[in-house]
């Protein structure tokens, strides 16, 4: 598995596959993901002409998003072998989410899907694979899954990551959103933490189905910090306007940044004259706080931040 902090997924956007004219405006976004749909946005007429709009699209690449997923829909549902048959030798395709994977049997059947139709991909030695394996992210929308969230995290070696569907999960539970999502915190603890337990790269927060307006963008905005606060490294998003608001929340800021830069230039000095733990603004620093600063100077870079310009205004820092 990839190492928690080696994939940007900050905002992962839904586009149906159903509808052309949006497929074609995602082609000027600039996003981390873009998940093209095939599931809850496009009824049951309409899937097959999605299947062959997203086929079609994906033959090329779009210059601003760093990742291409496809949300198929549930195993369960008899439709997930037939969206994969359409989707999976496209060249531009990187990721497979799979809708309301409630039991690890879930995953393994989209992998070993995935494993007949590209092998190429997916030997047993990564060294001779011809191009990066597919991805896989999993939507956690029910009690059940929550429940058997460890046996999820472990059946499959290509699972990136886990996503959680609120309203889902609240309609399956009977439960009503509130605005201060207290009523999904159990679940959303659960999904972080094990993440963060089996080293999958991203946990992907719920949608914010507020967004327009300066109500709407506040809103969206305190969600991302509390997802951020819970261990959640990005959030769903239902429309363009979304974007930029997420990928800011859940990049470093400034002051988070500087902290860091500050951080890592000390303890490079204080580990040549030998010091295991020293202070930093009348505050002791030891591992496990350079780890952490650590971890934020490289998500900084993978944001595309101006790290080198911090690192030269603090390279005189020194431990106190």
């Amino acid at each position: 598995m990839a190492a928690a902090n080696s994939v940007l997924r900050r905002a992962l956007l839904y586009v149906p596959g159903s509808s052309q004219k949006m497929l074609d405006k995602s082609r000027g976004l600039s996003v981390d993901c873009i998940a093209y749909d095939l599931e809850d946005s496009v009824t049951a007429s309409k899937k097959p002409e999605a299947r062959t709009n997203i086929r079609r699209f994906l033959q090329t690449r779009s210059a601003g998003v760093r990742e291409n997923a496809v949300r198929i829909n549930a195993v369960d549902s008899g439709l997930a072998l037939d969206d994969l048959t359409a989707v999976l030798k496209t060249p531009g395709l990187d990721t497979i989410i799979v809708s309301k994977a409630n039991s690890p049997s879930d995953l393994i059947f989209v992998t070993d899907v995935i494993r007949h139709t590209l092998p190429e991909r997916h030997t047993k030695d990564p060294s001779k694979a011809t191009a990066p394996p597919i991805n896989i992210l999993a939507l956690v929308e029910s009690a059940r899954a929550v429940t058997d969230i460890t046996s999820i995290c472990r059946s499959s070696p290509y699972l990136s990551g886990l996503i959680f569907a609120a309203e889902d999960f609240a309609l399956d539970l009977s439960l009503t959103r509130t605005p201060s999502l207290l009523e999904f915190l159990f679940a959303r603890s659960a999904i972080a933490t094990a993440c963060r337990a089996y080293n999958l790269p991203s946990t992907i927060d719920l949608v914010c189905t507020s967004y327009r307006g300066v109500e709407g963008q506040q809103r969206l905005k305190e969600e991302c910090i509390g997802g951020k606060g819970l261990g959640f490294n990005g959030k769903q998003c239902i429309h363009p306007g979304q974007v930029e608001v997420i990928q800011d929340a859940f990049a470093p800021s400034v002051e988070e940044l500087q902290w860091a830069v500050r951080i890592t230039t000390a303890d490079q000095k204080a580990e040549q004259r030998g010091r295991g733990a020293w202070t930093l603004d009348s505050q002791m620093i030891d591992a496990p706080v350079v780890g952490k600063a650590r971890s934020i100077v490289r998500k900084a870079e993978a944001c595309g931040l101006e790290v080198a310009s911090v690192k030269e205004k603090w390279k005189d820092q020194e431990p106190e």
